[in-house]
């Protein structure tokens, strides 16, 4: 296929690059240029979906993959120029788009999120960070797309992406924790479940969907089975050889601590959440049965754990993105010990 790919420098871009090239597929990529790590092996066109974007007239794909539309302005932007030159177009989209994750296996047709108008006119205009309503855009840019390829788009509706260059450092943070060894506060119970999916996976289906010209709407993220954050940990500590103990904290204890979730304690959110002025258990729990049963497959963890270790020994930036520092995890350590020592007298 000649394929174009929107982004395709970082991340899941890279990795769709990687598995198109060795498909022997004809790949252009699509972007500002500012990372110079793109393959030689590829095409690049120099742009911006916010305002050039006129190196994709008169150019025929038969696919093109979209890592990177976050507001339905950039969907319309890129179609005005595409039009019917296309034969399939991948949308990379997102579980945030659902209203919230309380039930059990949360399949497609579960509630959307929605936002204002008015502030989606600040979006476009670039007065509010389209971050601040990620999930509700993703759902405006799945409908923009389909208005615009109808019965054409694959909608990868995708969970947490885990995998060598994944700039969130959110599974990076927990598995150079646990490498460095010694006592680790972890938040909740040890078999609070969680949902992943190496980012090599996403990149093969995605192609192998494409290739079938299948469309439709998928949750994508795994596992096939029930893995809890124990198994997660246990798994970074066999693959980095690690002496970590582990210790499980109570969550509203760390709450009160004020360790920010996701952020400060990654792959973590509480399982009683504040939402719309009441606490509701929050299950974060989606169904993949769709996917499946559409032929998607998945990498061991253990692999993708040794592949993230590998990439945690050689990477080059210092500041990450995730994950709490060694001195205010100490502090919290400290505190749950003293609490464990005087419920213990």
């Amino acid at each position: 296929m000649k394929v174009l790919i929107l982004g395709g420098t970082r991340f899941l871009g890279k990795a769709l690059v990687e598995e198109g090239l060795k498909r022997d597929h004809d790949i252009t990529l699509f972007n500002r240029g500012n990372n110079k790590e793109a393959s030689s092996e590829v095409k690049q066109l120099i742009g911006d979906r916010d305002g050039d974007v006129s190196q994709l007239k008169n150019r025929n794909w038969d696919a093109v993959m979209d890592t990177c539309g976050f507001a339905p302005h950039q969907i319309n932007k890129i179609a005005a120029v595409l039009g019917d030159s296309i034969e399939h177009y991948t949308y990379i989209s997102s579980i945030s788009v659902y209203k919230d994750w309380i039930p059990l296996n949360i399949t497609e047709d579960y509630h959307l999120q929605s936002m204002p108008q008015d502030r989606l006119k600040d979006v476009e205009e670039g007065r509010i960070s389209p971050y601040e309503y990620y999930g509700a855009l993703k759902v405006l840019c799945e409908a923009e797309a389909e208005k615009y390829w109808p019965g054409r788009v694959l909608h990868i509706r995708a969970g947490q992406l885990v995998g060598p260059f994944d700039y969130t450092d959110r599974l990076p943070y927990w598995v150079q924790r646990v490498a460095e060894g010694g006592n680790i506060v972890v938040p909740g119970r040890p078999d609070r479940p969680i949902q992943l999916i190496d980012v090599k996976d996403i990149a093969t289906w995605v192609f192998d969907m494409a290739e079938k010209r299948k469309a439709g709407t998928f949750n994508v993220t795994g596992p096939d089975h029930k893995l809890t954050m124990e198994e997660l940990l246990n798994t970074c500590k066999s693959v980095t050889n690690s002496n970590a103990k582990f210790v499980w904290a109570d969550e509203q204890f760390v709450l009160d601590h004020h360790i920010q979730p996701w952020t400060e304690m990654p792959l973590w959110i509480p399982e009683q959440f504040p939402l719309e002025g009441e606490t509701k258990p929050w299950k974060m729990c989606i169904s993949v049965k769709k996917a499946l049963d559409n032929g998607l497959s998945f990498t061991p963890l253990e692999e993708t754990i040794h592949d993230v270790y590998q990439w945690e020994k050689v990477r080059q930036d210092s500041v990450r993105k995730a994950g709490i520092s060694r001195n205010k995890e100490q502090e919290l350590l400290d505190a749950w010990f003293q609490k464990e020592k005087k419920e213990t007298l």
